[in-house]
């Protein structure tokens, strides 16, 4: 079956945000103009259940309107077909936003007009920069109180490190604003009406145009004074990409056209170069069309951007894969959801084609898989599909080996594809069925859901004998467990949440430990000198082989190793575990008749306990990036009891008509913080973390936790 649309004319994008700056809406407003959908379903509609918007169907995303699981969407504009993934703006599901980019070509930052750059629009900024994703920015909700064009396009160059490039102007702002300055046509885009269907006006742009249009707020009035100066840093910055173009427009001092100008801008933005700037109201039907326009003409196609990467079994770069459809076939699955009809693994086809009934090498596990069935995506829905092609979306209906990560590829022609990268779990909970006959089906749903969510992780204590799930956050975790009654109709009871403590040494020590067990017939015997060091945070573990002359064999040092990483998961202090330090192995020895791999196994962990309590050991907790937003007048109460919480302040932002205090704050502080916060604040105020680092524990607290931890074990 042929191509049905050429692959230049493919465009992968996301649209990711902060939450709350109406990447659902915008979507929702995309679907509608380009005729995917013939009526507009609004957010605040959803929570009595009737009704969903197209991408936020589940019942948890319908109640708490908001985005817990990215969703696929196709549509197309202009003769190019855009395949959109609405990923979520809440920190707790960051894991949804960093597998979409993986994928994605190219991506839409929805900033709220009012809020400018929030706390999850950096941690998105920054995954996308991890994986060199272009971006077009949109300042939405031009007409909220408190909306400021220009301080939004400020916080995108100083908070963000960027360098944004407005190709639009706002006329107006809040209740009166009417459209935008497109300032690479020099044309003014105006509306008066919030329809959907309300007729765009085209006019020039004149010296009365702020009079017409009654714009009398003097940050309106100086914008649109400074349409010539935006204009010119537009021609300025657009002409670095063409030397040509630049020659030419410094000879005759004329403007370049339109065409010249999106050609430059395509390069730019595809070069990441620059960003350019969008402005709009998705909610009330202003600019959602002219972003479809940007999206097409300065977002990449699949063969614009660099060619994937292969890797070896140890993630090293060894080669590219071509985005063609003669290459061989290869795909990476970025996501598995458990839907009724089974598993759907979402994969991205970056070369060659994939047929149905095919079978294919998972080349990350060196299993085979047979594709059944093949479908595209529209949120929910699913069109059954014969083939699949190079930049194609698609899902694979109930493969059994593939996990999120996975590579799937040409038999013939394997290649392992760079894999994604997932944070750690800084939260977790005990979790049992709520009925006890459940308990078979209750495991099963989780396995499933942990299998589905990378950001997951599932434990058993070994104390008490309960299940442990960890999460990203409170709302992850109460998600997940809701999710197992809507998806597998098993439900859950939740433990007190607990944090993901970790411990590390202060200091260096030298260790010498001999295993010796002595009964009746052949003994043990082994003996190992081990180094202990410290490590920057965030360096793991590092084990070294330093042994020279033979006195270890060559074939037990793996078993030394293998003791270290076991014992290191439970720690001397309190049993977390054990982080940031490496371990020389410099000498020992052995017995040719009672030394083996286990009786090294053995010492080594052994040496771990005896020796690491000596290399004044401390517990490390995780450290939040907090963001408080609240109105000026209870700046006071909220820096007390952030003080309090044993936070660090570090500083004091503007957000429109309010103020957002940044602090770290220590996880185990933050437990129900958001009803304390309500009641300081008359129920005004709201908050955002997100995982920052670890830090040590102040020991008056740290002997509380080593305590309550002795008393577990006992």
């Amino acid at each position: 079956m042929p191509r049905t649309t050429p692959l230049a004319d493919l465009r992968n994008i996301g649209i990711i945000a902060h939450v709350d700056a109406g990447k659902t809406t915008t979507t929702e407003r995309i679907l509608y103009y380009t005729g995917r959908k013939h009526t507009v379903v609004d957010i605040h509609d959803t929570k009595d259940l009737k009704t969903s918007t197209t991408t936020d169907y589940m019942e948890q995303e319908q109640k708490r309107g908001i985005t817990i699981q990215s969703a696929a969407v196709s549509c197309f504009w202009k003769d190019k077909k855009i395949n959109v993934i609405d990923t979520p703006g809440h920190v707790d599901f960051t894991i949804e936003v960093n597998r979409s980019l993986r994928v994605l070509d190219g991506a839409v930052v929805v900033f709220d007009g009012v809020a400018g750059v929030e706390p999850q629009s950096e941690t998105n900024w920054r995954l996308a920069d991890n994986y060199r994703v272009p971006r077009i920015c949109y300042v939405n909700k031009m007409d909220r109180s408190g909306a400021n064009f220009r301080r939004c396009v400020d916080m995108i160059k100083n908070r963000l490190g960027a360098r944004p490039l407005p190709i639009q102007l706002p006329l107006g702002s809040e209740d009166n604003f009417r459209g935008m300055i497109d300032l690479v046509e020099m044309k003014a885009y105006l509306w008066f009406s919030d329809e959907k269907d309300a007729k765009m006006e085209v006019w020039e742009i004149t010296d009365d145009l702020a009079a017409k249009l009654n714009i009398d707020v003097a940050e309106d009035l100086e914008i649109i004074k400074s349409v010539s100066a935006y204009r010119q840093e537009l021609v300025e910055t657009c002409l670095e990409m063409d030397e040509a173009a630049m020659e030419a427009y410094l000879d005759s001092g004329e403007d370049p056209d339109a065409e010249t100008l999106r050609a430059c801008l395509r390069k730019g933005t595809v070069k990441s170069v620059f960003n350019p700037v969008l402005c709009g109201s998705s909610y009330k039907n202003k600019g959602v069309q002219q972003l479809l326009d940007a999206v097409v003409w300065y977002l990449p196609a699949p063969t614009d951007v660099e060619n994937i990467a292969t890797v070896d079994a140890d993630g090293n770069p060894v080669g590219e894969r071509k985005s063609s459809d003669e290459e061989p076939f290869a795909g990476l699955a970025f996501k598995v959801i458990n839907d009724t009809y089974g598993s759907l693994t979402f994969v991205r086809v970056y070369s060659g084609v994939v047929s149905k009934g095919m079978s294919v090498l998972n080349s990350t596990r060196g299993k085979r898989e047979k594709i059944g069935r093949m479908v595209e995506m529209f949120a929910k829905d699913m069109s059954p599909l014969d083939e699949a092609r190079a930049g194609d979306i698609v899902a694979f209906v109930s493969l059994s080996e593939t996990d999120t990560g996975d590579t799937l590829c040409d038999a013939s022609k394997p290649v392992i594809l760079e894999r994604m990268r997932f944070p750690d779990p800084v939260i977790s909970v005990s979790v049992e069925p709520k009925n006890k006959g459940d308990q078979e089906k209750f495991s099963t749903a989780l396995g499933k859901m942990v299998r589905a969510d990378p950001s997951l992780r599932l434990e058993s204590d070994r104390e008490t004998g309960q299940t442990i799930l960890r999460g990203m956050g409170e709302l992850h975790l109460e998600v997940t467990l809701d999710r197992m009654r809507t998806e597998f109709g098993v439900e859950g009871n939740m433990g007190r949440p607990q944090v993901a403590y970790r411990e590390t040494i202060t200091g260096p020590v030298e260790y010498t430990y001999t295993h010796k067990k002595q009964t009746g017939g052949s003994g043990q015997y082994a003996e190992v000198k081990i180094v202990f060091e410290p490590l920057e945070r965030g360096q793991g573990f590092k084990f070294e082989d330093k042994v020279v002359g033979g006195s270890i064999p060559r074939e037990y040092i793996p078993s030394v190793q293998k003791g270290l990483e076991v014992q290191k998961e439970d720690g001397v202090l309190a049993g977390y575990p054990t982080v940031d330090f490496k371990a020389s192995l410099i000498d020992g020895k052995y017995h040719e008749v009672d030394s083996n791999a286990l009786t090294f196994e053995i010492a080594a962990k052994a040496c771990f306990r005896e020796g690491m309590r000596k290399a004044s050991p401390v517990l490390l907790e995780p450290v939040m990036k907090v963001e408080v937003v609240a109105p000026e007048e209870y700046l006071g109460d909220i820096i007390g009891d952030i003080n309090r919480r044993r936070g660090l302040i570090l500083g004091q932002l503007e957000r429109g008509t309010n103020t957002a205090v940044e602090a770290h704050v220590p996880l185990s502080e933050m437990f129900g913080y958001i009803g304390q916060l309500r009641g300081m604040t008359s129920g005004r105020g709201s908050y955002t973390m997100e995982f920052s680092h670890y830090d040590p524990v102040p020991k008056n607290v740290a002997e509380e936790i080593v305590a309550a931890s002795s008393t577990k074990a006992a």
